[in-house]
């Protein structure tokens, strides 16, 4: 009897231990968003007292991932188009062999996209699919330069992007990419948004490497410090624009908007 009422008392006091760490959780990540919204206003305070009303002289952005988002998916894009060049792995196969080749070490130079970064991704689309046919590789090159293939992530970013500049912010794209971003960004018609563009293929140097931030600050014209670099890989752009000595918020995470960028720097749109 007594062993069992010992029993009985342990199983209520390990429920009740179990309530209290739920409770306890569930009050810590209740309280968790409120303190990182102080955090944040504490922060955007502490700018304000330093540099005015608006908090950066310029704001960095992150191409894919960020500005600019695949409008399909791309194994579906590589066998739809390599199905007449004879590509007859599915989409699923073409996803898995494109990750490990992407993931693995690109031996022929320290980086992947050189100039036009053909080599790559030539190796990249015949790995992927089995198919080293140069028709499928150019017309599948081509297509990503297009407005077909991409489209802009946030809809209200022209009027956010006009409004900054107007303010005086200066604008960057700061992007691991090869030549072809140029050309896509005017076929998205938003090349005249920005004062600069710093792409891997051309500054010899990827994020998260500060050099490519260093470059955007430079030919802004501004100071690392004084700007904002929002992208949405926490490694290649968080890290390396600190590492540069640049602010940055991650994307979808800090900031999940331009206007929402905007309004922390400090301008109304």
């Amino acid at each position: 009897m007594a062993s069992r009422i010992l029993r009985s008392k342990s199983s209520s006091l390990a429920v009740c231990n179990k309530l209290w760490r739920f409770s306890y959780s569930s009050v810590a990540v209740a309280a968790a968003k409120p303190a990182e919204n102080v955090a944040l206003k504490d922060y955007a305070d502490y700018r304000r007292s330093l540099y005015g009303q608006i908090t950066h002289k310029a704001f960095l952005v992150d191409a894919v991932g960020t500005l600019v988002l695949l409008s399909q998916p791309m194994a579906e894009i590589y066998r739809k188009i390599g199905e007449k060049y004879g590509v007859n792995y599915s989409e699923d196969e073409i996803l898995n062999r494109y990750r490990r080749a992407y993931g693995q070490p690109w031996g022929k130079s320290r980086l992947r996209y050189v100039n036009d970064g053909r080599p790559f991704w030539q190796y990249i689309v015949s790995y992927s699919t089995g198919c080293s046919d140069s028709q499928y590789f150019e017309e599948l090159y081509s297509y990503y330069m297009t407005d077909k293939a991409w489209h802009l992530c946030d809809p209200d970013a022209e009027e956010v992007f006009k409004a900054l500049r107007k303010s005086g912010v200066k604008l960057a794209v700061v992007s691991n990419f090869d030549t072809r971003l140029r050309p896509l960004l005017r076929a998205l018609k938003c090349d005249n948004w920005f004062d600069a563009v710093a792409v891997s293929a051309e500054v010899a140097a990827e994020k998260p490497n500060p050099t490519i931030f260093l470059k955007a600050c430079e030919l802004l014209g501004v100071k690392p410090e004084d700007a904002v670099h929002v992208g949405d890989d926490r490694r290649n752009d968080i890290w390396g624009a600190r590492d540069a000595g640049c602010d940055a918020w991650l994307w979808g995470s800090d900031v999940h908007s331009f206007k929402e960028v905007a309004e922390r720097i400090g301008v109304q749109v």
